[in-house]
């Protein structure tokens, strides 16, 4: 049994990606070293997405206990598999490392065209979800015949300018267009820590709000376990988990944020540091988001803080929370825009080489990227059924079926020389 070799293996070369730390180099941000710092805060922005708006009714769906439990493992699988990825990670001479190389030395072509599918799928499915959410906020939505009014809306009233589509238009191209058109994953480490900033700050805000209508007698007892006695079927406890797989889900961004660390060993620091900050925003959000709506919390708990409070100050905690979380969903978006580009690319020219040059193509897959992310968001505006179709397919082939199946893999070989192990402990 052989290992393909990584220049045959199809994605040894990622076309779209620049030159990484050139040797004794300084050729302005491309021969930039990134820190740990930096790379825990692009991890964090990948991992923290729009999954954590459908937190709270997973735990509604499934009870307070199943579900943090739930977070936990979820967590401990997610390093497991991340750890997996960087052990097993081959060498491909002068290209930067990436997950697609891993599974085109394991797997052949075959293995990277899967890999690359998957990510494409995934990432611009969840991207089409960030929209939407920026959709729901600024220009409000309708759930189970309830409307729920913008924040856009609630200030300026009906306008041509704050429809869905003109909003979502101008957000694309005045915020995110900018941000994804950077080329290196460092280059975000600043809007990264932003947006771990911003979540923070909608924890807190969530939790301040939930415990203050706990003083204040306004809210429900909450349900530890499931209420099967109040479900159309048992099987919708299962359509919860997926919520929770896709929340932990940035295996695709490893490789890349690893290759521009000065030393790609403390990878997997970052790595678990970004996890466990990660796991301790879940839970909150997820609890206190559940013990604040009780069992009216919807599949975007966004669409929860529009209701009246009664008061200036709720009221301004409410767009607080929501518009924070806007601002956030548009500074991660580029992270994850970054691994679709890449897997996109490849898929369509599977025999390029570094064409980080080639500025007209850069632009133009971006913005043909960005107008079908932008288009789908608008046909497509149900985040609980996209969440679940991707977690429970694509997502769960990108963070647990491939990298238990590399190292299931290598293990049947008898060639451990051909492996690179590197020091991830």
């Amino acid at each position: 049994m052989k290992l393909s070799s990584p220049a045959k293996g199809g994605d040894a070369v990622a076309p779209l990606l620049p030159e990484l730390r050139a040797v004794g180099g300084s050729d302005g941000d491309g021969g930039r070293e990134a820190s740990v710092p930096g790379a825990v805060f692009n991890l964090a922005t990948t991992i923290i997405g729009a999954g954590i708006m459908s937190l709270p009714a997973a735990v509604r769906v499934l009870g307070v206990v199943p579900a943090l439990f739930l977070v936990v493992a979820a967590a401990f699988l997610a390093d497991a598999s991340a750890e997996f990825l960087l052990r097993y990670a081959g060498s491909g001479g002068a290209a930067p490392f990436s997950y697609a190389a891993t599974m085109g030395q394991a797997f052949g072509r075959a293995g990277s065209l899967a890999l690359h599918v998957c990510v494409g799928v995934t990432t611009a499915g969840t991207l089409t979800v960030y929209l939407v959410i920026i959709g729901d906020v600024l220009s409000g939505s309708q759930s189970e015949g309830v409307a729920h009014v913008g924040v856009l809306q609630e200030w300026f009233g009906e306008r041509w300018w704050n429809a869905r589509a003109v909003a979502l238009l101008f957000t694309a191209v005045f915020i995110i267009l900018p941000l994804v058109l950077l080329r290196r994953v460092d280059s975000l480490r600043f809007t990264s820590a932003i947006s771990v900033l911003l979540a923070v700050v909608f924890m807190c805000i969530s939790t301040g709000m939930a415990l203050y209508a706990i003083f204040q007698g306004a809210t429900e007892t909450p349900r530890l376990l499931p209420d099967f006695g109040h479900m159309s079927s048992i099987f919708e406890v299962f359509t919860a988990v997926p919520i929770i797989v896709v929340a932990f889900t940035f295996h695709f961004n490893v490789h890349p944020i690893r290759a521009e660390l000065s030393k790609t060993s403390d990878m997997m620091v970052a790595v678990r540091i970004s996890i466990l900050l990660c796991s301790v925003i879940y839970a909150a959000i997820g609890f206190f988001g559940y013990l604040l709506f009780g069992e009216s919390t919807m599949a975007d708990v966004l669409s929860n803080f529009d209701r009246d409070t009664g008061s200036p100050i709720g009221s301004l905690l409410n767009d607080a929370v929501r518009l924070s979380y806007v601002l956030h969903l548009a500074l991660v978006f580029p992270l994850l825009f970054f691994s679709l580009r890449i897997s996109i690319d490849e898929l369509l020219l599977p025999q390029g080489s570094h064409h980080a040059s080639e500025t007209c193509r850069f632009v133009l897959l971006t913005v043909l990227l960005l107008g079908f992310i932008y288009a789908a968001s608008i046909l497509f505006p149900s985040i609980w059924t996209l969440f679940q179709f991707f977690g429970s397919t694509t997502v769960v082939c990108i963070s647990l079926i491939f990298p238990a199946a590399i190292v299931l893999r290598y293990d049947d070989l008898d060639a451990p020389e051909l492996l690179l192990r590197s020091d991830v402990s």
